[in-house]
């Protein structure tokens, strides 16, 4: 039955957005493990092919069970953000196999060689490769600045025509370095400059980066939006729905980084309880910082909900919570940060992040391991650095685990 009412909450789009309904009358949106899909006739078949949707044709070009979990991120995203005549914002969603394809995508299918990327310091190490190993190669060059030096933004801007695309990342990783979405897309849009958020760490539960300006959002799924750390997932999601149908699902299937059926069924049933999750997360995620801000072992606590944090008020300015995610450097150093790693009994030692339980990682050996020690001190990252993300445990045992490994 069709609704006659809006719905008013995010975890209402999250279960009832993609499924309205199915010939079969399943419950749950089945997993369409299918390479292809048949048609009925020639004049079907070319229907297909001249239509707009591609979910079933050719499971590299689009599936049934990738559309429902595209649709569901997408009203995500855009939930309650109107357009200037006030009709609802419309987004198209392309789900990938992975977080690096659905990069890849924004990349290849906005930019060509001689074009050039503005972006900040302390992003995703496979970002900041993926940038300086595939794209400077094919010409296309990266510009990095302190993007929260608004000043510098405009002088980048002014000095180099050649822009084309400011990409954001934030909260960032993993010094949880925030900047001004809204202000930053504001100098773009005056040179026609599309801006790119990955809004990964947030999650449209916590911020919404269309609502502040943005043209395309991008997240790991992999992450937060599934949540359980069980499929390798990312998507990247436009406003211009005529670009994103064509120019970037091109780029899409041409690469080959379509999803597959069973990874995005496990996305889409994640997904439906974002909302309590995150709010677990972020709970959990405040009270250790402020622990670990009063313990004498910790000389810094990089979370974006404490005062001192210098972001503090760009992050309360366009996120409903700091978040789940934060780092913290011992005072002893690389030394003192493997014997912590080593000495954890409730934390989970893994990369990754966005799980139900609690992640703890070492950037400088691992997820930043392809950067040099001179751009990974520039980027905040020093050796002696913890990540951490914070899981929905009980906090009393989170809080006992840290104690007995800093002790």
């Amino acid at each position: 039955m069709k609704r006659s009412f809006p719905l008013t909450g995010i975890s209402s789009v999250a279960v009832h957005t993609g499924h309205d309904h199915h010939p079969d009358h399943a419950h749950i949106t089945p997993i369409y493990a299918t390479s292809t899909f048949t048609f009925d006739s020639a004049e079907e078949g070319m229907a297909r092919f001249a239509g707009s949707d591609k979910s079933k044709i050719y499971s590299r070009w689009g599936n049934p069970s990738f559309t429902v979990a595209e649709e569901i991120i997408a009203a995500l995203e855009s939930f309650g953000i109107a357009n200037d005549d006030d009709t609802p914002l419309e987004l198209k969603a392309l789900l990938h196999a992975s977080g690096q394809g659905a990069m890849t995508t924004l990349f290849l299918s906005t930019l060509q060689s001689g074009d050039t990327i503005l972006t900040h310091y302390s992003l995703y190490g496979g970002t900041q490769e993926l940038m300086q190993k595939i794209l400077q190669p094919a010409g296309i060059k990266t510009t990095i600045i302190d993007m929260r030096d608004l000043n510098k933004v405009r002088e980048a801007i002014l000095a180099d025509p050649s822009i084309r695309l400011v990409h954001l990342e934030t909260p960032s990783n993993p010094t949880i370095r925030c900047v001004d979405i809204e202000a930053i897309a504001q100098i773009a849009r005056e040179k026609n400059i599309k801006v790119s958020v990955d809004n990964t760490f947030a999650t449209p539960y916590l911020q919404q980066p269309f609502l502040h300006g943005a043209d395309f959002v991008f997240h790991s799924t992999t992450k937060f939006l599934n949540g359980h750390g069980t499929a390798i997932g990312g998507v990247l999601i436009g406003k211009d729905i005529e670009f994103m149908k064509t120019r970037a699902w091109k780029w899409h299937a041409l690469l080959g980084a379509n999803s597959n059926p069973f990874d995005a069924f496990l996305l889409t049933q994640g997904i439906k309880t974002l909302e309590l999750r995150m709010e677990r997360h972020c709970h959990n995620a405040m009270e250790v910082a402020s622990y670990l801000y009063q313990h004498p072992a910790i000389s810094q606590v990089n979370y974006n909900g404490l005062p001192s944090h210098p972001d503090f008020a760009v992050s309360a300015k366009q996120m409903k919570h700091p978040g789940a995610l934060l780092s913290f450097e011992l005072k002893e150093g690389m030394e003192a940060g493997k014997k912590f790693i080593n000495q954890v009994q409730l934390c989970t030692r893994a990369v990754s992040l966005g799980t139900l339980d609690t992640l703890i990682s070492h950037p400088a050996s691992m997820s930043h391991f392809g950067l040099t020690s001179e751009e990974r001190k520039a980027y905040g990252i020093t050796d002696g650095l913890i990540r951490m993300s914070v899981g929905i445990e009980n906090l009393a045992d989170l809080l006992t685990d840290l104690e007995q490994a800093l002790a």
